[in-house]
């Protein structure tokens, strides 16, 4: 039975053997391509930005779009993240910063959004992702915005509002923590540590399993890892990649109150991405202070059928109880009816920032 299973297979296996170096041919094309575009670039314009956000948006959706399978749409979309970033880091190498130490849920939002070939810049907090962008240390950071069951990241929202950086892009993660110690048990565990977020969003579990466990906060999750490594009276909550980085054990996965748990993060750089044909804008408002004031500053999205997507308020802190909105839109901030929205909305509010238009994940 295993000779005849094998001879069937063998025919079919060569097949694949070809394509393969068919593929592995036309990669090197590709890379030599986007070398030579290197070399072009270094010729016009040697400060032109490394990446084009919106190109490599609108090329993935251009493949999904041609492809008719059985090869996923995003099977094609993680094939050719790689491919573009391979192709991207032959011309010059991405500098990316995100909130660290290894492991961190931010380092796999920066892996998924820009690929494996981009060099990892590790932060000690979000402010430090912030100023390592600002003052050219990395091409573009990566922070969480919003969680779908804790709500807004404060300090983010915070830091996009008194900062010049724009957003460049988004990308939305589930996220499956666990519980993770040296031994892979939790005998002579006192305290578990993890990031304030991921504490909240694991309290009822940690309330049914270990309610006598002192709960601490760590400025990440993969922090608390790295912790836990050295500390074996220390469990930490995080993701499964902290657990390989840090010779963690899980003890329990899935350990999120919510299993749809979820958080969207965004990239951030000095640059504007132009329009992809599928994309978000995101700006932030204050409203005078008076009544109605909300309703009349945002009826020009209505007005130009612009549809919102989000809207979180966060106090100004003037003592006075007044709010900065957090808008996301649909559309690019240069398509014709969000640009006349966008001029409307300027007029009307007391603040007025886009934070940026990029690609919608």
């Amino acid at each position: 039975m295993d000779k005849v299973l094998q001879n069937k297979l063998a025919p079919l296996r060569e097949q694949i053997d070809a394509v393969d170096r068919e593929i592995l041919g036309l990669l090197n094309q590709r890379a030599r391509l986007a070398l030579q575009v290197g070399e072009v670039k270094q010729e016009v314009d040697a400060d032109g930005p490394i990446l084009k956000p919106e190109r490599e948006a609108a090329l993935i959706r251009r493949l999904q779009e041609l492809n008719d399978g059985p090869f996923t749409g995003a099977g094609i979309a993680a094939v050719w993240r790689e491919i573009i970033s391979t192709c991207r880091g032959l011309e010059s190498p991405l500098v990316v910063a995100y909130l660290g130490p290894q492991g961190s849920f931010s380092e796999q939002a920066a892996v998924e959004q820009f690929g494996q070939s981009i060099v990892k810049l590790r932060c000690d907090s979000f402010d430090e992702v912030f100023r390592a962008v600002e003052a050219g240390q990395a091409h573009a950071g990566m922070v969480p915005v919003e969680n779908s069951t804790e709500g807004a990241v404060n300090r983010t929202l915070d830091l996009l509002l008194n900062s010049p950086l724009r957003v460049l892009g988004e990308r939305s993660l589930s996220i499956h923590h666990c519980l993770m110690t040296r031994s892979g048990s939790m005998e002579g565990v006192t305290r578990v540590m993890a990031h304030p977020q991921a504490l909240a969003q694991c309290q009822g579990w940690l309330s049914r399993h270990y309610p006598g466990l002192a709960r601490d906060a760590a400025s990440s999750n993969a922090e608390a890892a790295r912790i836990a490594a050295e500390d074996t009276t220390v469990a930490a909550i995080a993701g499964s990649m902290a657990a390989q980085a840090w010779d963690l054990q899980v003890v329990a996965a899935g350990i999120q109150d919510d299993p749809q748990n979820r958080t969207r993060f965004l990239a951030v750089g000095n640059m504007e991405p132009s329009a992809s044909g599928h994309d978000k804008t995101s700006l932030i408002l204050a409203v005078p202070n008076r009544a109605g004031a909300v309703h009349d500053v945002l009826s020009p999205l209505a007005d130009n059928g612009v549809s919102m997507s989000r809207l979180e308020s966060r106090p100004a802190r003037t003592g006075q109880w007044e709010y900065y909105f957090y808008v996301d839109l649909v559309g690019h901030r240069d398509d014709a009816p969000v640009a006349r929205a966008l001029a409307a909305l300027k007029e009307r509010a007391a603040f007025f920032k886009v934070l940026g238009s990029y690609p919608m994940q």
